[in-house]
């Protein structure tokens, strides 16, 4: 078997978070390949975060992130089980990434499963009909349809949005990585994001017919 650096472990371990024997035997396990290592790592943590997925996560942290000069805002809560990892500086920078990121890209929802059945029945609605008026085959259209749902479904919830700051991760995968890291079940409970004027109806000024109007 071949011998692995510490230079590597340590390159690994500031590539993903993980510890030192996870890296280390994650380094092993695909023979020192370091981006197979970091996928090696990235299953790690599903199954790890799979196991914690039932329990109770009752502590956490309630963040709050102004972006653009105070034009946007977000609150953000992000439960764990225990203080103890509610103080860390790993889980303190996830939750701050969180809500940079929801500042920047405006999800709607945190999972697909929050999306109101309503607007889901009212997306197919409108993709199928698409489908049909573009001339597609009867036979494929719910094939079509439900690939555009996938793809709203990633536009939409925060966990399958791609993470802004590494567009080849979601934020569930974010997720994972972090309860792998931490050792405990972390969720992302709610959030809120604003931006100033949002929902006002902006009058716009012709000023030009304005005058031609008096003359």
């Amino acid at each position: 078997m071949m011998e692995i650096s510490a230079s590597q472990v340590k390159q690994l371990r500031e590539m993903t978070g993980a510890g030192i024997m996870d890296c280390k035997k994650a380094l092993k396990e695909t023979g020192g390949d370091m981006d197979a290592a970091v996928s090696f790592l990235r299953e790690k943590g599903l199954a790890a975060a799979q196991k914690k997925a039932g329990r109770t996560t009752a502590d956490g942290l309630v963040y709050a992130y102004i972006h653009g000069e105070g034009k946007i805002g977000v609150l953000v809560e992000v439960n764990c089980e225990t203080d103890f990892v509610a103080k860390t500086d790993d889980f303190r920078n996830f939750v701050k990434d969180v809500a940079m990121h929801i500042a920047a890209m405006n999800p709607a929802y945190i999972s697909r499963d929050d999306v109101p059945a309503g607007v889901v029945e009212g997306e197919r609605r409108i993709f199928r009909a698409q489908a049909l008026e573009s001339g597609k085959p009867e036979k494929v259209v719910d094939r079509i349809v439900d690939g555009k749902m996938e793809k709203f479904y990633k536009e939409v919830c925060l966990l399958e949005q791609p993470f802004v700051k590494d567009q080849d991760r979601t934020i569930e995968e974010l997720t994972r990585e972090a309860v792998a890291r931490l050792g405990e079940n972390i969720t992302i409970r709610r959030f809120v994001r604003y931006k100033v004027g949002e929902g006002i109806e902006k009058k716009t000024e012709d000023f030009a017919a304005e005058v031609a109007a008096q003359m």
